[in-house]
């Protein structure tokens, strides 16, 4: 009997000093210490009397745990917990959150590649405008320049050709002094019909070199009065004449390819009273 209470007692010490050890044993704990004690006991050989009351002190053990026991899901023959309704819906609802998400990525993949196309496109509608303001500014810059070496070349000689209109004017005030009548008497005045017939071809040479280089002389009597081409010194009356026109030509004017150099100074006839 003794050494059966010893037997007892050997395994429900060595058990209080496991729990002991562990502040929150777990009912699993109690019932692999109550497995390892009733082998021990059969082991050992311990009647059945011993083992009540190896039972009997784990339940005594027991008593002083702080974490309640958890009760025993029943498992599938695979050794895993059978599915819930409440799984089911937790699955359910998993499976809608991923296919929403899915298709939120997929929305936004698609809208993020639409704002790239309307970026691409707007990048290329500004570099399409900007090639073709330059392509127009570069065309004005090369229709200004022809313009202005067209111009240095028309008008190079305006300077020169102002110089030479007072000779050109002294021409014809030489020839008007004249009289009419002894311009072409070479049997009685000789000399003065040579002279004047010498300063006619001089004033002839210097027309048509002028004409040769653009330079052309305008305002005649009877020409209808024009302001861009014409200067009014003075009006009077004229029966003979037309209102309106140039009556009086006082100093004739000069265009130099079709740009006034200098504006024909001249009288207008105007209506009689």
């Amino acid at each position: 009997i003794n050494n059966y209470k010893m037997a007892i007692r050997s395994p429900s010490l060595r058990i209080a000093r496991v729990l002991a050890k562990e502040l929150h044993p777990t009912a699993h704990r109690s019932r692999v210490s109550w497995r390892n004690s009733s082998s021990i006991c059969s082991h050992s050989g311990i009647s059945s009397s011993a083992r009540s009351g190896l039972v009997s002190n784990n339940s005594y053990f027991r008593s002083f745990s702080t974490k309640p026991e958890e009760a025993t899901e029943p498992q599938s023959s695979q050794g895993e917990n059978p599915p819930t309704p409440a799984d089911d819906a937790d699955a359910d609802t998993k499976a809608s959150a991923e296919e929403t998400t899915d298709n939120d990525d997929a929305a936004g993949g698609e809208s993020a590649e639409v704002d790239v196309v309307t970026k691409l496109e707007s990048q290329i509608k500004d570099l399409k405008d900007n090639l073709l303001r330059s392509l127009a500014e570069q065309e004005n810059t090369r229709r200004i320049a022809r313009r202005d070496v067209a111009n240095s070349k028309s008008f190079a000689i305006s300077s020169f050709a102002k110089s030479l209109l007072d000779t050109s004017d002294n021409l014809t005030r030489a020839l008007d002094a004249v009289p009419e009548e002894l311009r072409h008497d070479h049997e009685n005045n000789a000399v003065l019909a040579n002279l004047y017939e010498g300063i006619s071809m001089t004033d002839d040479g210097l027309n048509k070199a002028f004409a040769k280089n653009g330079l052309k002389k305008f305002g005649e009597k009877g020409d209808k009065f024009d302001p861009n081409i014409h200067e009014a010194l003075f009006e009077y009356p004229d029966p003979e004449g037309v209102p309106g026109n140039v009556g009086q030509v006082m100093k004739a004017g000069f265009m130099l390819n079709e740009r006034v150099v200098r504006p024909a100074e001249v009288g207008v006839v105007k209506a009689a009273p």
